[in-house]
């Protein structure tokens, strides 16, 4: 009950300190790791949690279905039609040699060996929707660069998790690794895509039936229960439950759009939550002694896979496009590390594999880094994109019944 009050507290300071963080480098999500932080067995000690807490374990786990259940909702298949080949070349080219790269600067710099290395860059590889969403959920920022981003960080956590398991097995001999089989892969994979797009095509059948269909005031919890279902159904059959969450929000979209257009505000309140509830958690196992246990080459290596790592292989990856030089920057840059990292390596330390808890280790202070660093810039990013379609922080003039301003002139969201 601890933890619940802290989060209340958390949350309530989060909220009355938005609007700020909407226009500064203020960051909520930075608030609520450092708050868990700060209750921690490291400070405070209000609360205790380990790694092998099963509360982490879950909470990232719901955060980033939940997130990815959402994202999934902004993909336009025919946008995407258009557009695929920056996601294309950012999850086929710029993946694998971020992961390269990060198994290079891990064994010379950290010294783990050549199939831990390689692990580690498989966890650290993929970009994270529930951070990237901070940045793609801004109407600032050209939409050709949110498309890009969404949809690489939202499907990039399925593709890394097969790579991340088999090397899992290779690192061991363990039974975790016994059973990563790259059948039961592939199974994993299959089945959860082919819940996120049998579902939604089944709900949306059953809607559309005689004598069945939601009340107004009902409709937002439509694409909840799917969500729900889906869950429990891929936890209960082992199927892969990102990749299902992603593809079942993106198909919910493309054959309902008006459950969507609904549920949006409820989802993406939910998603906030869950959000914020891992960050607490998360923050909580971030104790000086986690971060006393890793060597100066792990802080080089951390520092270098956020600076080095990340915009090197995704600049390699677009090279000859004809995506604008700024926005390759901003798409370089912006590959924060998140829960899928997080999940992945909480799997590399319950594996009980040789060097695991070196690795975890730095996993984590990694994407503490990578948190404190991508969430902290979206706004000054933001500003980088000149346009007038701003989010509103209360600031803009109120409308007359004419549609323009008070003064009769129409002005533009800014941000103060």
């Amino acid at each position: 009950m601890v933890l619940v009050a802290v989060f209340g507290a958390a949350l309530l300071v989060a909220v009355l300190l938005s609007g700020l963080a909407a226009r500064t480098v203020l960051s909520t999500s930075l608030l609520f790791l450092l708050g868990g932080a700060l209750v921690s067995d490291g400070f405070l000690g209000l609360i205790h949690v380990t790694p092998e807490s099963e509360i982490v374990s879950v909470t990232a786990d719901l955060a980033l279905f939940a997130v990815l259940f959402t994202d999934g909702m902004h993909v336009s298949f025919a946008k995407l039609r258009a557009n695929w080949r920056n996601p294309a070349r950012a999850l086929g080219l710029g993946m694998p040699l971020a992961c390269v790269g990060m198994a290079l600067i891990t064994h010379y710099l950290v010294g783990l060996n050549w199939t831990t290395s390689f692990l580690v860059g498989a966890v650290l590889a993929p970009t994270d929707p529930v951070f990237a969403s901070a940045i793609v959920g801004r109407k600032e920022v050209p939409a050709r660069l949110r498309e890009l981003l969404n949809v690489e960080s939202g499907i990039n956590d399925g593709l890394a998790l097969p790579v991340v398991l088999i090397l899992i097995a290779a690192a061991g001999p363990t039974a975790a690794g016994a059973e990563a089989s790259y059948g039961s892969i592939a199974l994993e994979l299959g089945l959860g895509l082919a819940f996120g797009v049998l579902l939604p095509l089944i709900v949306n059948g059953l809607v559309r039936l005689p004598h069945l269909g939601a009340e107004p005031k009902l409709q937002p919890l439509l694409p909840l229960a799917t969500g729900i279902i889906l869950y429990a159904a891929c936890h209960l059959t082992h199927a892969n439950p990102y990749l299902a969450a992603f593809s079942a929000g993106a198909v919910l979209a493309a054959v309902a759009p008006e459950s969507h257009k609904v549920f949006e505000p409820l989802g993406e309140a939910l998603a906030e939550l869950a959000k914020f509830a891992a960050l607490l958690v998360f923050g909580a196992l971030l104790t000086p002694q986690l971060f006393g246990d890793l060597s100066w080459g792990g802080y080089a290596a951390a520092v270098l896979a956020i600076v080095l790592i990340r915009p090197g292989s995704l600049l390699l990856s677009l090279w000859g496009t004809r995506i604008d030089r700024r926005e390759k920057l901003v798409a370089a840059w912006f590959g924060p590390k998140g829960f899928a990292s997080v999940v992945y390596g909480l799997l590399v330390l319950q594996a009980g594999i040789p060097q695991g808890q070196e690795a975890y280790t730095l996993i984590a202070v990694c994407i503490a880094f990578s948190i404190i660093a991508h969430s902290s810039t979206d706004v000054p990013i933001a500003r980088l994109f000149h346009v007038d379609d701003l989010i509103d922080t209360g600031t803009t003039p109120p409308k007359t019944s004419s549609g323009g301003t008070s003064t009769g002139e129409a002005i533009p969201h800014a941000r103060a």
